[in-house]
């Protein structure tokens, strides 16, 4: 980001770890997404991060602007719902389909959510669309001055879905 000053040579990448710490305890976070006319759309939303797959899931309703836009163009960017350290992440998005596979991920909701509202049921969860992101990149960002510069970092993910190294 050499246009903003961070091309500092005190830059050391942040760790992924303190990327997944963020996404793993992030509470609500913002998905935006984009029509197939390339009009944009941003909404925050309830979402879990496994940092075992590496991937996002969130859900919504299947006649929401989100479900629409996704139908018609699947990229989609996902963000912590905080500044001073962002975490965004760049990606695919998908209608999960298998009932395993959408198991798996309303297990994970209801573990993360229903401790803060009891009466969340994997019923509700199951009668909306359940949306799996699969990472290409991310981007870690401090908002603090004297970190700035010295700290953005972007990771990539090969098609295994494990971050690599940031580039040089």
């Amino acid at each position: 980001m050499p246009d903003y000053g961070v091309d500092d040579a005190a830059w050391s990448p942040l760790p992924w770890s303190w990327a997944a710490e963020r996404l793993v305890g992030c509470r609500s976070f913002w998905v935006v997404t984009a029509s197939a006319g390339g009009r944009p759309h941003a909404t925050a939303v309830w979402g879990v991060w496994d940092d075992g797959e590496l991937r996002f899931a969130f859900s919504c309703g299947p006649r929401s602007r989100k479900a629409r836009n996704l139908g018609a163009n699947p990229q989609v960017v996902v963000m912590v719902d905080g500044t001073a350290e962002s975490v965004s992440v760049e990606g695919a998005a998908a209608v999960v389909t298998g009932d395993d596979r959408a198991a798996v991920w309303v297990r994970r909701y209801l573990t993360k959510y229903q401790p803060m509202f009891p009466q969340l049921t994997a019923e509700f969860v199951h009668q909306n669309l359940i949306v799996e992101v699969q990472p290409a990149r991310a981007f870690g960002i401090i908002e603090r001055e004297e970190e700035f510069s010295t700290r953005a970092t972007r990771w990539v993910f090969p098609s295994t879905g494990a971050p690599g190294d940031p580039p040089p």
